[in-house]
């Protein structure tokens, strides 16, 4: 069964030829031009989603369906997107019905989260469980919910946007201000901070790695200073894992998943941000569910969303 899978991000454009069960035969990468709206990265995906079926049919297959993961809330059920935080132009665009109209191919959209969480379900780190939590952290924070072996997806509208959760903002001097957490631990939030003037001390490591210039500082870097024991970026690091940890802590509670897959740029950095959010949340967690959660890095890396897409665009034939 030949099938396409598509992501459609904020920076990152991803095409695939692949098969029900996830498996990847072709892929293509673009990545989103600074002036480019939704009509220019529409363009390239329709272009590029051609070729891969030209592609299928030269190896005498015929694509049985599409999926697309989208960077941003949709709404499932009629197959429109809601919004691009993003890229202007998107909202409300009925991108399922585009692409049925394009090609005559049967399509199914979901959230990019959504479809990397199924993947990491049924391929990668929630593999054995029926109660699953996926999270990425990248240029946005995103969540999804894997209840009794099934995606849950609310109304329609998403479920588990654990970045617009909110949680104390230690960023501001006004007390009990509050902001979401993707305002705060996101890749841009986290970047853009270091970046602002005088937030960095000058006695820190991320000053003489970057000689200075402080629009170098990224959240890799701030990953390696932590390591080498700077202690400035231990302590950012510290203040970021109490937020996610808080966030994360909170969803345990609520529904109490076997294991919390983590992905998304930030969470690269690995042990050196994972196990200080290990420890907050140990800490403030339900304290009988304390020890019955795993907190794990995921495992299908950049192709997590086109794992997923393939696998929810196998639904629709199986």
């Amino acid at each position: 069964m030949m099938l396409i899978g598509i992501e459609i991000g904020g920076t990152k454009l991803q095409v695939v030829l692949g098969d029900e069960k996830g498996n990847i035969y072709h892929l293509e990468r673009g990545a989103v031009q600074k002036d480019w709206q939704s009509r220019e990265i529409l363009n390239w995906v329709t272009e590029t989603t051609k070729k891969q079926i030209q592609k299928a049919e030269a190896e005498g297959q015929k694509v049985q369906s599409i999926g697309i993961g989208f960077g941003g809330p949709v709404d499932s059920i009629e197959g429109k997107v809601l919004v691009s935080h993003q890229i202007a132009g998107w909202q409300g665009f009925p991108l399922r019905q585009w692409f049925e109209d394009t090609f005559s191919i049967p399509t199914v959209l979901a959230n990019d989260a959504n479809s990397a969480g199924w993947a990491e379900f049924v391929c990668g780190k929630g593999k054995g469980t029926r109660n699953f939590f996926y999270m990425n952290i990248g240029s946005g924070i995103g969540g999804a919910l894997i209840i009794d072996g099934k995606l849950h997806d609310g109304q329609g509208f998403g479920a588990g946007e654990i970045g617009h959760t909110y949680v104390p903002n230690w960023t501001q001097t006004e007390r009990g201000a509050y902001d979401k957490l993707e305002n705060i631990c996101s890749g841009w939030s986290i970047e853009k901070r270091l970046q602002k003037e005088n937030y960095v001390p000058k006695e820190s490591s991320l000053w003489t790695k970057t000689g200075g210039n402080i629009n170098l500082i990224t959240c890799v870097l701030l990953g390696k200073c932590a390591e080498e024991g700077d202690a400035f970026a231990c302590e950012e690091l510290d203040r970021i894992a109490q937020s996610i940890g808080l966030a994360i802590a909170n969803v345990i509670t609520l529904f109490h998943p076997e294991r919390i897959a983590m992905g998304g740029g930030v969470s690269l950095m690995g042990d050196v941000l994972l196990n200080r959010i290990r420890a907050v949340v140990d800490q403030i967690v339900f304290t009988p569910f304390r020890n019955r959660y795993e907190i794990a890095p995921c495992e299908l890396g950049e192709q997590v969303v086109l794992v997923g897409a393939l696998l929810l665009a196998g639904k629709l034939i199986t």
